[in-house]
């Protein structure tokens, strides 16, 4: 009889640890209840919450500047990429519109400068010339400078490569396009460089120059 008393007494206690076990995690999830993160606690500059609270690109790298090695360019390499294009595009004045309109005299001409070419809306109201800086976003990623057009081409990502090919579609003309000035060339350098924020971080994380005192 007292042996069955005492397996009661120890039942009963483990019936209570587990009780006070469970009722203690129902209280403490009423009392320290959390709302989950609505945005990163500690925020990073430049970057903007995605929909999981994660950092996400602020904007598109712009690409990098070409006016400077316009005057040097290798025109020859250039013809040589421009036949990656000729299934579209004729060069040639006079040539005919293929897929794409002919782009004789392409640079520092008028955009949609083909009549009766059936350019897409945002190519029409782009509007403005050709010019070096135009071109240059646009063939580094033509989706990105206008993002409806019909060309559909990935983009020349290496600058080189892009100064060399305007530089030979500049030749393509009955009066080329004056070569980039002095102050074309500091304007572009200026507008591309890193804005001051950026280059203030990169100073501070620059190591300090060695004393010689």
């Amino acid at each position: 009889m007292s042996a069955n008393l005492e397996n009661n007494k120890i039942f009963a206690a483990i019936l209570c640890a587990l009780l006070t076990v469970m009722l203690s995690g129902f209280f403490a999830n009423l009392i320290f209840y959390q709302e989950p993160l609505k945005e990163d606690a500690v925020h990073i500059d430049g970057a903007e919450a995605g929909a999981h609270g994660g950092a996400v690109d602020a904007g598109p790298k712009l690409p990098d500047p070409i006016m400077a090695m316009l005057a040097t360019a290798d025109a020859e390499k250039g013809a040589k990429i421009s036949k990656a294009c000729a299934a579209c595009h004729s060069f040639d004045k006079g040539g005919p519109t293929k897929q794409g309109p002919n782009l004789y005299g392409v640079v520092g001409g008028p955009k949609a400068h083909v009549a009766g070419f059936a350019y897409s809306d945002g190519v029409k109201t782009k509007g403005g010339t050709w010019d070096y800086d135009s071109l240059n976003h646009f063939l580094e990623k033509p989706k990105k400078y206008i993002s409806d057009t019909k060309m559909n081409f990935a983009g020349l990502k290496k600058a080189s490569d892009r100064a060399a090919l305007i530089a030979w579609l500049r030749q393509q003309s009955d009066a080329p396009y004056a070569l980039p000035s002095d102050a074309d060339i500091a304007k572009e350098e200026a507008a591309f460089a890193p804005k001051e924020e950026e280059a203030a971080a990169e100073g501070e994380e620059a190591p300090a120059e060695p004393s010689h005192h």
